[in-house]
């Protein structure tokens, strides 16, 4: 799909509008001295002139809609484009009009400047956002705000990457390497990792600050061996002043990667929230996106996790995986509320293919869109009377039917991690291959970002230049403290 943008410049927006109705296509942006003479089919073509025109023509469907122009032409043109590819993919978007990563943030900045019912009337009457998704962000964003609330000016969160998984999921997209494939790496990894733990630990105290959370994810943490956990657990826990520490999570992830040992290291060295995710209990559609854990597994794990003590567990769950149907999805959401976990993430499928756009892939986008709105709305409204609130709420591209991912707890079990490192609150000292430390003035919204080498290999070689990247955080923190 081309997308033509002629005397303007809101092509970022216009393309990832364009993207959310049809997510699997190649969309190209080309400006007015890229015009060629005969537009190449199929195309969007927007254009600002006397009025703000737009026109779309793709499979046999053509239509131009105008308007005058507006304070705001941008939003002025994404609505014409809205309401074309509305009709031409005969699908709705319950966002409406937003595509970014984050809503409630949106939600809450227009809820403090205007007051709640003009934050609704915006997203109702601009921004085109259905009513469903206007009471969730309000939801989200009213158990969000008691969370932001605990953050104060020096406080950070520590985020651990373990970048190694049993095998690689077919729908995932993070850096990570198959356990067995870089065993090699693996040692010096957990000595070198330990060394940046501990140099991080010198700055932050240097600095004064106060750790809120801690994180270790990765890829999949318990696919170490029970004593590189208890490696990196002792030295988080000798190297940083942790009195202040409010929540201490490991995403164990895999249930074919978790023993009784495993368990025990980490629970032994304070973690108070682990993460044990299924993402379904369908055993065919588990074997369709490369999971090798039955569903059996899955449920020895939780059981095991809560024997041994664990106060606070989470599951993850994925709606629109392949080949699972919303009847499918409905029984693995009652499998799930039945073992009472603390806290439930329910994510949407975001697709990494590519295919052509044919009247058969528009088809399947829509059936697609229709499969996941019910899976959604039959866990919320679940999730809701099990007695679950939803607490933090994100978006990425490509998302089946454009909808979102949402964090579900009980009362007092929110992930306030998740929280601040999508709300962006405080700093987020990283540490590991692929981590990125993300440095925030408390007085603004600026954010600087220290990058570590992505690759586990990459990290062992060249460690040494990694630490002298972390030697940028002082000089940050001495501008603004």
């Amino acid at each position: 799909m081309n997308l033509y943008a002629i005397n303007h410049r809101f092509h970022y927006e216009l393309e990832n509008l364009t993207r959310a109705f049809i997510p699997n296509e190649k969309i190209s942006v080309l400006s007015a001295d890229e015009l060629p003479e005969v537009l190449e089919f199929p195309y969007i073509l927007t254009q600002m002139e006397d009025d703000i025109c737009v026109t779309v023509k793709a499979d046999g469907f053509e239509k131009n809609l105008k308007s005058p122009k507006t304070d705001d032409n941008e939003l002025a043109m994404a609505t014409l484009l809205y309401e074309l590819l509305k009709e031409y993919t005969e699908t709705d978007l319950a966002w409406g009009l937003l595509t970014g990563v984050r809503p409630v943030k949106l939600f809450r900045k227009l809820k403090s400047e205007q007051g709640l019912e003009k934050a609704q009337a915006y997203f109702r009457s601009k921004l085109l956002v259905s009513d469903a998704k206007i009471n969730l962000s309000k939801l989200t964003c009213d158990n969000e705000q008691k969370i932001l609330n605990l953050s104060e000016k020096k406080s950070f969160s520590l985020y651990i990457s373990i970048p190694f998984c049993p095998t690689r999921c077919s729908y995932c997209s993070f850096v990570s390497q198959s356990v067995e494939k870089a065993k090699h790496l693996v040692d010096p990894y957990v000595e070198l990792l330990c060394r940046e733990l501990c140099e991080t630990a010198k700055i932050a105290k240097d600095l004064g600050l106060k750790l809120e959370t801690v994180y270790i994810g990765g890829g999949t943490p318990t696919s170490l061996e029970p004593h590189h956990l208890r490696k990196i657990l002792t030295t988080v826990q000798n190297s940083f002043d942790v009195s202040s520490l409010r929540e201490f999570t490991v995403e164990a992830g895999r249930p074919d990667t978790i023993t009784e040992e495993k368990l025990r290291a980490i629970l032994e060295s304070g973690c108070d929230r682990l993460s044990v995710n299924p993402q379904t209990l369908n055993p065919q559609v588990l074997k369709i996106i490369g999971r090798n854990h039955t569903v059996e597994q899955f449920y020895d794990s939780f059981n095991l996790a809560r024997k041994m003590g664990f106060k606070h567990i989470n599951t993850d769950l994925i709606a629109g995986l392949p080949e699972d149907t919303a009847q499918s999805f409905m029984h693995t959401m009652e499998g799930i509320l039945e073992l009472s976990p603390e806290s439930i993430t329910i994510h949407t499928l975001s697709m990494k293919r590519s295919s052509a756009l044919t009247g058969d892939k528009m088809k399947l986008l829509r059936e697609d869109s229709l499969r996941v709105s019910e899976m959604l709305k039959f866990a919320y409204d679940n999730l809701s009377l099990s007695g679950y609130e939803p607490y933090y709420l994100y978006r990425q591209s490509k998302m089946v039917g454009n909808m979102e991912n949402t964090g579900w707890s009980k009362p007092g079990f929110e992930g306030l991690y998740n929280v601040y490192i999508m709300d962006e609150t405080h700093t987020i000292l990283a540490c590991g291959a692929g981590a990125v430390t993300k440095l925030k003035d408390p007085l603004s919204d600026n954010i600087e970002r220290i990058f570590n080498f992505k690759y586990p290999y990459e990290y062992n070689d060249r460690f040494s230049e990694l630490l002298q990247r972390k030697s940028a955080i002082k000089p940050f923190y001495e501008k603004i403290l």
